[in-house]
Order: C-alpha cells, then sequence, then structure tokens
C-alpha cells in the first residue's frame, strides 16, 4: 500500500504543470529580444532571446505574442520584432549569396545605425552599427514606403467541413439552366465627350508616393542587412573626398600608387552620385592620380551623366564599370592604368546576378559580366574576360 501510494505521489509531480499548447511558429528578429511578463513594453522581461532562436507561439492578443524560447521560458513580445520562416531562410539566403561579392568600399556612420532583415524601415533590426565602426558596402535598392507584408506566424486554422448535401439537390441544380445574359447597354449619347481628357479629381491628384534609399552592408562577421544610405558615409581619405563637388560617394577602390619624394600616394577610382533616391547606383565616375610636379591629386579621367551599376570590379592598375545605354542594353566597360593615363580595354554585357532558390534573389542593381562578349573579336575579348573575372573573383 504504502509502495504504490509512493509511485502515485512522484508519477504526480514528474508530470508538472500543462504546458500550453503551440499554435504557431517565429524566429527572434532583434539581435536581443525582451520578453514581458505582461502585454506592455514597461513591463519587466521574463525571459531573453536571440537573433534566430525559434520561438513557440503560445496566444496572441492584437499585435502581441506570447511565446516559449528553446530553453522553456516564456514571455510576451511585440508583433514586429518576430521573423517567420519565410523571412529568416531569406535572410540566411542573403548572406550566404552575398557572402563572396566584391565590397564596393568601406562606409561608417556618424551614430548608431540600425542593420534590417528586409529593405523596409517595419523589419525587424537584427545588429546596430556603432558609431566610427566600418562595414562593407555591397548593393544599392530604392523602395516605396509600404507596411511589411503578411507573414505566416500562426498555424493555419483548418477550414469547416461543409455538410454534403442531398443528390437530389445536385441533381436539380446540374439540371436547372442559366437564363441568357442581358444585352450590353447601349452607349450614353455624350460618349465622345466623355471619352476626351478630364482634369484629375482631388483624390487622384495627389503627390508621389514616398521612397527609402537603402543600402545593402556586411560586417566584419560576416553578417548582411539594409541600412539607410542617408545614415552611411564612405570612409574615403579627406584629400580626395575633398573633390567630390558636393556629389555622393557611392564606391570607392585603389588602383594603384604613385611615389613622390619616397612618399607613396594611392591612386583612387570612385563613383558619385547627384542625389538620393535615384533608381542606378552611380551616375559618373572619375580617376585620381597623384601628379609628381604639382605635388597634388588631379582628375585623371571622368564620366558623367552616366546610369552605372554595382557591381565596379577593380584591382591594380584595371577596373571595369557596369553603364546601361539609352536603349536598356547594360554593358561592361573595362579600362587600365598605364602611368597616370586610363585608357579604354573593350566592353562586354553585363546582366541581373539571380539566385537560383526561390525567393533568394539579390537586387537588380547588382550586376555581374557574362561570358557573351558584345563586340571586338574572339582572341582579344578573351583576354579581357581572363581580367575581368581575376578582378570579380571568378573563376573561368
Amino acid at each position: 500500500m504504502y509502495l504504490l501510494l509512493t509511485v502515485v505521489l512522484v508519477t504526480a509531480c514528474s508530470r508538472g504543470p500543462e504546458r500550453d499548447p503551440v499554435i504557431g511558429e517565429a524566429f527572434a528578429g532583434p539581435s536581443t529580444l525582451n520578453l514581458h511578463k505582461d502585454i506592455d513594453p514597461k513591463s519587466p522581461a521574463a525571459a531573453i532571446a536571440h537573433h534566430g532562436d525559434r520561438l513557440e507561439i503560445l496566444a496572441q492578443r492584437r499585435r502581441w505574442y506570447k511565446v516559449r524560447t528553446p530553453s522553456g521560458a516564456e514571455g510576451w513580445t511585440d508583433d514586429r520584432e518576430l521573423l517567420d520562416s519565410a523571412q529568416m531562410k531569406r535572410l540566411l539566403t542573403l548572406r550566404q549569396r552575398t557572402a563572396d561579392l566584391p565590397s564596393q568600399g568601406v562606409a561608417t556612420t556618424f551614430g548608431t545605425l540600425n542593420m534590417h532583415t528586409e529593405a523596409n524601415r517595419s523589419s525587424a533590426s537584427f545588429v546596430q552599427v556603432r558609431e566610427g565602426e566600418k562595414v562593407d558596402v555591397i548593393a544599392h535598392l530604392v523602395t516605396g514606403r509600404a507596411p511589411m507584408p503578411k507573414r505566416q506566424i500562426l498555424q493555419p486554422k483548418p477550414k469547416p467541413q461543409r455538410k454534403a448535401k442531398g443528390k437530389d439537390k445536385k441533381q436539380n441544380k446540374a439540371s436547372e439552366e442559366l437564363p441568357p445574359p442581358p444585352a450590353p447597354p447601349s452607349p450614353p449619347p455624350d460618349w465622345v465627350a466623355l471619352s476626351k481628357e478630364r482634369s484629375l479629381t482631388p483624390e487622384e491628384n495627389l503627390p508621389p508616393a514616398a521612397h527609402d534609399d537603402w543600402t545593402l552592408v556586411r560586417t566584419p562577421t560576416g553578417q548582411t542587412g539594409w541600412v539607410l544610405t542617408s545614415r552611411l558615409y564612405m570612409a574615403v581619405p579627406d584629400e580626395v573626398a575633398q573633390y567630390a563637388e558636393g556629389h555622393r560617394i557611392t564606391s570607392y577602390f585603389k588602383i594603384g600608387a604613385t611615389m613622390d619624394h619616397g612618399e607613396s600616394h594611392d591612386v583612387w577610382l570612385w563613383t558619385t552620385s547627384e542625389t538620393l533616391g535615384e533608381d542606378h547606383d552611380f551616375d559618373g565616375f572619375r580617376v585620381f592620380t597623384w601628379s609628381t610636379r604639382r605635388h597634388r591629386y588631379e582628375t585623371a579621367f571622368i564620366q558623367r551623366r552616366q546610369r552605372g551599376f554595382f557591381p565596379v570590379a577593380a584591382k591594380e592598375g584595371e577596373f571595369s564599370v557596369c553603364l546601361e545605354k539609352p536603349d536598356g542594353l547594360r554593358i561592361r566597360k573595362s579600362y587600365t592604368l598605364a602611368g597616370n593615363a586610363v585608357r579604354s580595354a573593350g566592353e562586354a554585357r553585363c546582366e541581373s546576378q539571380k539566385s537560383e532558390d526561390e525567393g533568394s534573389e539579390l537586387p537588380q542593381s547588382l550586376v555581374v559580366p557574362t561570358n557573351k562578349p558584345a563586340t571586338a573579336k574572339e582572341g582579344f575579348v578573351e583576354g579581357i574576360w581572363n581580367r575581368i573575372r581575376g578582378m570579380t573573383g571568378r573563376g573561368k
């Protein structure tokens, strides 16, 4: 009797309180996510989750969710702090696809900068770039301001089963013939006047939708995300940046060096854009070389009023840029550096880079050289492509 009672008590204690059923799944968006005891952002933290932690959804109250961490701790969090499975997959794929893409220059910020999972102000911020911290610029994108699309966090509710109707009713409905459609109405007498141009109504005469300019950056630890371009500035030396003429520097590269009285001065290539919000990555590019006669930087080559797209490929003594012609065709033009002179080295087509995985397409601004030459002889073009592949880090 005593043995049976002991077994019953031990079994009852081992069960513990019943756990709430799981109604969905999500992932922690921020680098550190405080889970609150109550539905209130000022409520004390009951637990802490970290970016990428898988969370079980236990309950929903408007835009608040009660979640359970992998360790079993429970708490409430705001909907904006969570990622669904599709968002988490896209973020991981973006990191993998951009890991080997060439940097377009190093940028930094004057203050703390939030790195977002997607190019949307409402998306979760999973990393903060600190003041003075440096990141690699990878891509550029302009998007319209819009709310985040609907996500699949809660498990879909099963559809209610409809009661099967009798066979007689189905047969009766099938046997019924639909009436013929009515004849279309005749046009109004003043249909010609109505077809002419009319002035817009106050609702239609709205200002253009607001847009945001985003930059895809990569941290020294390899994390990739989106930041507002206006909060970044390229870490170009001041002795060169002073020649930007009010334009914003979008990328820069060292492509050589010049010795002057025992001192080495780098040769710089940069791209610039006149304003934010453009549907291309740069509208001009320039090469700066050091003059041994005047002992200062001077422009060796410049191109303005262009429609250029990343990535710019550059290394010692040569570079290439992807430019869009008026007919929409994108051509990658190659140049070489001979002393302080910049010379053309041919051209070939460039096209958008897309991922083979669904939902992991890179920004349309990203372009890479193809193996199809636009013009010129086979042997000459093959030599150009060998150099371009070397600059972009791609094999034959």
